[in-house]
């Protein structure tokens, strides 16, 4: 059976024991630091449904691109904050942050097919299924001497 495997396009690096130590103690103060969008994938008989979750983010600040069986979210949205009319930012947490996510696609997905929707900040992919030819058993006669 295939899946949707999530792809990373450069190397993370270790985590010391200092930094995990320090990043648990201090916390993130209430604000999360997640800097990309959470993604639930299912699968129906006949195709894959991923499903990202991008509240606050519009159609068209997203960008969904299919390369060499990779499937690509991306988002280049800025945070405009301005203080107007004499009021000053007291506390800013709804920002945006630029993503990407990558994922390897199945060699069952019929990427001519594929389709998106967005709707109340969540974009949905249906990736639909397509035959994948059975490998083919070969009788293999052997001849005695």
């Amino acid at each position: 059976m295939a899946y949707l495997t999530t792809r990373s396009n450069y190397r993370t690096p270790m985590v010391s024991p200092f930094d995990s130590l320090f990043g648990n103690m201090l916390g993130d103060w209430g604000v999360t630091s997640r800097k990309v969008p959470p993604v639930d994938i299912t699968e129906t008989d006949t195709a894959y449904i991923l499903e990202a979750e991008l509240a606050g983010y519009k159609q068209e600040d997203v960008k969904v691109n299919i390369e060499k069986h990779v499937l690509r979210l991306s988002s280049t949205k800025e945070s405009v904050r301005e203080e107007k009319d004499e009021k000053k930012i007291l506390i800013c947490e709804r920002r945006y942050q630029n993503f990407e996510r990558s994922f390897s696609l199945p060699e069952d997905v019929n990427e001519e097919k594929i389709e998106g929707e967005f709707s109340n900040g969540v974009l949905t992919i249906t990736l639909p299924k397509k035959e994948v030819a059975q490998p083919k058993s070969i009788d293999v006669k052997i001849k005695k001497n």
